[in-house]
């Protein structure tokens, strides 16, 4: 009976790996970190600057009235505010957006405000990591991140999770590209781990044999292919 079951798995195990096809077409290997460059760990943070739909706090020092736990940057870059009516945001930093404030608040309500800006959340700050991971979604990075942070955050790969095909998508220039990694040989130190920035998205690979065998597994018992005569 075994003998009988393992001659029909093996045809279908052949066909599932032969549907299994790495991505064409995307550099791979060395040629992958010429679209995305390695993770530099010397790298002084840049300071962020605010964008689209991004929500921040805004603390004036004693005006209670004009302080706010929560302001969304709208499409346009710009949110409105109190006394000084619509402030564009989008490209500034926090301290920026500050001293506009108070240049604003300053000029005829209070004097020498003290206003303090912070990010809550950055629309721009973030990635989306698909396909064979264990928790895909979207997730908030702080300032730059890499491939192993961000595989590690969606709580790494599913069992038909393929390492060897593990593809970072980026817009540059307006223009989308992709790269494939080796994710073994980056935690081996074979090889860098490629720098991840807000906006990617991630895709692991997945391997059409091991999920059949992990479903062929699941369904041993229940065929009781594993049954003594």
């Amino acid at each position: 009976m075994l003998k009988r079951v393992a001659g029909l798995l093996l045809p279908v195990c052949l066909v599932l790996a032969g549907c299994f096809n790495p991505s064409q077409g995307l550099p791979a290997g060395e040629a992958a970190y010429d679209v995305i460059p390695a993770a530099d760990p010397n790298r002084k943070p840049t300071e962020y600057r605010v964008g689209v739909l991004d929500t921040i706090a805004i603390r004036v020092f004693q005006e209670p009235e004009l302080s706010f736990d929560k302001v969304t940057v709208n499409s346009s870059g710009t949110f409105s505010y109190p006394f000084v009516g619509e402030v564009t945001a989008q490209g500034k930093t926090t301290v920026e957006i500050s001293r506009e404030l108070e240049a604003g608040l300053g000029a005829r309500y209070i004097r020498n405000p003290q206003v303090v800006v912070s990010v809550l959340t950055s629309a721009a700050q973030r990635v989306v990591v698909d396909g064979q991971v264990t928790e895909p979604g979207v997730y908030d990075i702080a300032g730059e991140s890499s491939l192993l942070e961000a595989i590690a955050r969606a709580q790494g790969l599913t069992f038909a999770g393929v390492e060897d095909e593990v593809i970072i998508f980026r817009v540059i220039d307006g223009e989308r590209f992709g790269a494939v990694f080796n994710l073994r040989h980056i935690r081996e130190g074979r090889v860098a781990d490629p720098q991840v920035l807000g906006g990617d998205r991630i895709v692991v690979g997945y391997s059409a044999l091991r999920a059949g065998y992990q479903d062929f597994l699941r369904a041993a018992p229940i065929l009781n292919v594993f049954r003594r005569f």
